[in-house]
């Protein structure tokens, strides 16, 4: 008697469950992408390095095409054939020491631990228009590093994290936040 009462319980929630999945689309909920219907691309136009910092205008660049390729909803063309194009710059980085070590109980200040912020501002426009589909928004991109056997390689990598992390931010912004 108690297993019927169950079975039919079960049976009832996934009759539910199953119903409430069909109604769903009816009610105006979409699945997938919410970027404006008439935007089906993006190009990425040369990104500004307004820091000290080599190359990071070039990380910022790749990791922005990563990402909107990762996330499918818009497709990553030329500057000419693109629907929209976004502008940007990186503004600054700031690289701050987060964990201490010292060797042979000597007083020496050894960081082992870094953390990196990326200062991303951008702006997505379609060509011709004067009002920008996205306004001037800032985003800032941040991780973590350890100092291995190459301080050079694993820093240049903490700024690759860090440029990947502010893309995720700007690709977000401009594919849901428009």
């Amino acid at each position: 008697m108690k297993k019927n009462m169950i079975r039919s319980l079960l049976t009832s929630a996934n009759f539910a469950l199953v119903l409430s999945v069909l109604l769903l689309p009816g009610c105006g909920y979409n699945v997938g992408s919410i970027m404006h219907p008439q935007v089906k691309s993006i190009a990425i136009a040369p990104i500004t390095n307004e820091t000290m910092e080599p190359l990071c205008s070039t990380y910022m660049r790749q990791a922005l095409s990563e990402q909107y390729q990762f996330d499918g909803s818009l497709k990553v063309k030329g500057l000419k054939e693109a629907d929209c194009i976004i502008y940007g710059r990186v503004l600054n980085i700031k690289i701050v020491a987060t964990a201490n070590q010292s060797y042979d109980g000597e007083q020496r200040y050894t960081p082992s631990e870094w953390r990196i912020e990326v200062k991303f501002e951008f702006t997505v426009l379609i060509p011709g228009r004067e009002k920008p589909l996205i306004n001037n928004r800032q985003v800032f991109g941040t991780a973590t590093f350890q100092v291995m056997s190459d301080h050079e390689v694993t820093r240049r990598l903490g700024i690759q994290q860090a440029c990947r992390n502010a893309a995720q931010q700007a690709v977000s912004y401009t594919v849901e936040a428009w």
